[in-house]
């Protein structure tokens, strides 16, 4: 194999796949590696057995819950913002091709003991318990300011600078009670925490925009997933990849990474296939563990499988767990789906559950969303740590990303894949449309 490439990348999670292809579109000669047999690394979807291997190898699946193919389940339960930045990555660079969306059925937030559906129309919000009649005329006249807010007219900020103005402050104006502002900052900015109540209104200002763009593009919840499973997200990137020249290596662990003495710059690993060589390498923090330091926050998910479906009666859900509700620093986040997205199999559902550990019993943090979902057939737990690099890897061209996080959303994972892409190119991601079907392949001679 020895060769020269522009990039090689390590590790077949979203981030890196994600940015394999828009490289690869940008002409580069990419090397793509991972020690996994698998795409998809920490956010991969795997069958029963695979599951199992991982989380109980000393009780293989026997195939209790019906044919292993029927089962593809996610490692980090995320949904996509259906106007949020990776949506747009999908329809730039026409992934979508590759794979088909469903909508989650429905957004709900716990308040009181209950869990009640977040708002999705006007005639939901006259009717919904989450406030009471006086509570939504003032919520309704919040609401108008954000959606009326226009940067360049002074007579729409109400006096507010949202760029020093606390959110805390807005909602003091608004006269909000605090299960609303629970409401608001958790279900609809999808802050995990209540830390951004003393912040800059700015950024809660821009998610709530999100969730209401989001939440008017389909109705009924403002999350979409593809069938299959999110490990059909790095997977159709990987494709994007080859088409565009793009070579993968599956099932190849890193031997060697090779470090110029004079210089301290990466350039090149050794693997079974041979000796690879490029200026620069992404990877994810597992390849570099000495470059990357922990975050303090240690993630507890649990993936559980049941045999009926969640209070909610749907086929798929998002609950939150706002923390004030459930005496916590940090909010507790299910996500529910079933058979119709493909993910397992029929008369089954699929629940997960993360948070971030507040104990050094992780395993008891999670009882309010376990009395949420009720029984389980099993539950299958795990813990991950987060990392982030020690370094912007300029100095060693050693591009690394982040772990990823608790929160329901991909939105993270994207600022992470654009401030990487800038690094490593020097100039912002400008999403450009993508060839059609036909002009690729004739790019590639196959027509």
């Amino acid at each position: 194999m020895d060769e020269n490439y522009d990039v090689i990348v390590l590790g077949t999670g979203l981030t890196e796949c994600i940015l394999s292809g828009l490289l690869s579109i940008e002409g580069k000669k990419v090397l793509h590696i991972d020690k996994q047999d698998y795409y998809g690394g920490e956010s991969a979807s795997l069958n029963l057995t695979q599951l199992y291997n991982k989380f109980k190898p000393n009780k293989p699946y026997a195939e209790q819950y019906g044919r292993d193919r029927d089962w593809c389940v996610d490692l980090i339960p995320k949904f996509l913002m259906s106007n949020g930045e990776l949506t747009n990555i999908l329809v730039h660079t026409d992934v979508t091709r590759y794979m088909e969306f469903k909508q989650i059925s429905g957004s709900y937030v716990y308040r009181a003991g209950k869990i009640a559906k977040v708002p999705a129309t006007e005639m939901e919000a006259i009717s919904s318990p989450l406030m009471g009649f006086f509570e939504k005329r003032r919520m309704k006249s919040f609401l108008d300011f954000i959606v009326k807010y226009n940067e360049d007219d002074a007579s729409t900020h109400k006096g507010f600078d949202l760029d020093k103005t606390t959110m805390d402050e807005i909602y003091y104006k608004y006269g909000l009670e605090k299960g609303t502002k629970d409401f608001i900052g958790h279900a609809m900015a999808l802050w995990s925490n209540d830390d951004y109540l003393i912040q800059p209104a700015r950024e809660t200002y821009d998610k709530i925009i999100l969730y209401i763009t989001s939440m008017a593009r389909y109705g009924k919840s403002p999350y979409i997933y593809p069938l299959y499973g999110l490990g059909e997200l790095p997977q159709g990137f990987a494709r994007l990849s080859a088409i565009y020249g793009g070579t993968f290596m599956l099932d190849t662990p890193v031997d060697e990474v090779f470090i110029n003495k004079e210089t301290n710059k990466f350039e090149g690993v050794k693997t079974k296939e041979g000796i690879a060589k490029a200026p620069i390498v992404i990877a994810d923090p597992t390849y570099f563990p000495e470059k990357v330091k922990s975050t303090g926050q240690k993630v507890i998910r649990a993936i559980c499988i049941l045999d009926h479906p969640v209070k909610t009666d749907n086929d798929s859900a998002q609950i939150i767990l706002p923390q004030n509700q459930i005496d916590r620093k940090n909010d507790i986040y299910i996500a529910v789906l079933s058979d119709f997205h493909n993910i397992c199999a029929k008369g089954y559902y699929v629940a997960i559950i993360s948070t971030i550990i507040e104990t050094d019993k992780p395993h008891l943090e999670l009882e309010p969303a376990f009395r949420i979902i009720g029984s389980t057939c099993d539950v299958l737990m795990g813990i991950a740590e987060l990392y982030e690099p020690i370094a912007d890897g300029t100095e060693d061209s050693i591009y690394i990303s982040k772990s990823y996080d608790p929160s329901s959303h991909f939105e993270t994972t994207t600022d992470d894949v654009k401030d990487i892409y800038k690094r490593v190119t020097g100039h912002d991601l400008v999403l450009k449309k993508r060839a059609t079907a036909e002009e690729e392949a004739e790019l590639a001679g196959l027509s």
